[in-house]
């Protein structure tokens, strides 16, 4: 059997991390996979759910004699994660991510890569409002797209082989300008899981009883937008921070769209609301049609 890679250390086994090994196993893309990361109990359950051949809390140890590490904990930890593992990182090993940032990724890694060690970022666009190690599924990145922003000068071959591995996994992989990929991430999944978490911190702040009626009421539309406040707290908030910009760029648009919609409601302008639900329902369904 001939293996895409010998040692692949995970680093952070939450849904992603725990899915790659899954997927990595069930594919059989590598000889052996480690689990690295700083939680014990984190590390008992990938031993237990079988997800790896060995599970360590040391990061730099976790890394030693890999060929493949993938940074799958929080980006706001990447670049502190870095500096612990970049002296045990070996000529020759790949690293990539699975970070829903590319931008500052990069300046968060770039500093710490030792001579001779490539980094390819990644970014899977997979997921569930659950986590952790138990809640991921080889089958998470089927027919999903996988961007991968890799810097100028990267190697061919490297960008080759961590595609390899995503398609092996499933995905469908896009190469993509790291600041674009951010400004078309930031409206596509960083917006909508902003106002899901404002929709349901709203709902909080409502009188008792009323609170009550809104969450045994909630029908479908409410379940449907707002089930990604669900999501890792952690993750998100360090999503936002490090995405700031394209965010509250599109945060802007947003918000004038909105106060022309309350504009309209106020002064009765029905023509305006059916115009904008139209072309908006024509947009979907054409984005349906592509899928």
């Amino acid at each position: 059997m001939s293996f895409l890679f010998k040692k692949t250390a995970i680093l952070g086994f939450g849904l992603i991390g725990s899915s790659l090994a899954r997927a990595i196993r069930e594919q059989a893309l590598a000889t052996m996979i480690v689990c690295g990361d700083t939680s014990a109990e984190v590390c008992r359950k990938a031993l237990d759910l079988k997800l790896a051949d060995a599970a360590v809390s040391d990061l730099a140890e976790a890394v030693k004699g890999a060929d493949l590490v993938i940074l799958a904990v929080p980006v706001g930890a990447y670049a502190e994660v870095m500096k612990i593992i970049s002296p045990s990182l070996a000529k020759g090993t790949l690293v990539t991510d699975v970070g829903s940032v590319k931008q500052s990724v990069i300046e968060s890694v770039t500093p710490h890569l030792p001579p001779g060690v490539v980094f390819v970022p990644g970014h899977p666009i997979a997921g569930a409002e659950h986590s952790g190690p138990e809640a991921g599924s080889a089958g998470l990145f089927n027919d999903r797209w996988c961007i991968l922003t890799p810097l100028p000068g990267t190697p061919e071959a490297a960008v080759e082989k961590i595609t390899a591995l995503w398609k092996a996994c499933g995905a469908k992989v896009e190469i993509m300008d790291p600041k674009r990929h951010d400004l078309v991430l930031a409206i596509t999944s960083h917006l909508p899981h902003l106002i899901a978490y404002s929709i349901v911190d709203t709902a909080s702040t409502l009188e008792g009883n009323t609170q009550a009626e809104v969450m045994k009421y909630s029908a479908g539309g409410f379940r449907s937008i707002t089930r990604t406040a669900a999501s890792d707290p952690v993750m998100w908030r360090d999503i936002f921070m490090n995405n700031r910009e394209a965010v509250l760029e599109i945060l802007q648009r947003f918000n004038e769209d909105l106060t022309a919609l309350q504009r309209a409601i106020r002064q009765d302008d029905g023509n305006y609301l059916h115009s904008v639900f139209s072309r908006s329902r024509a947009l979907k369904r054409a984005a349906d049609d592509k899928q």
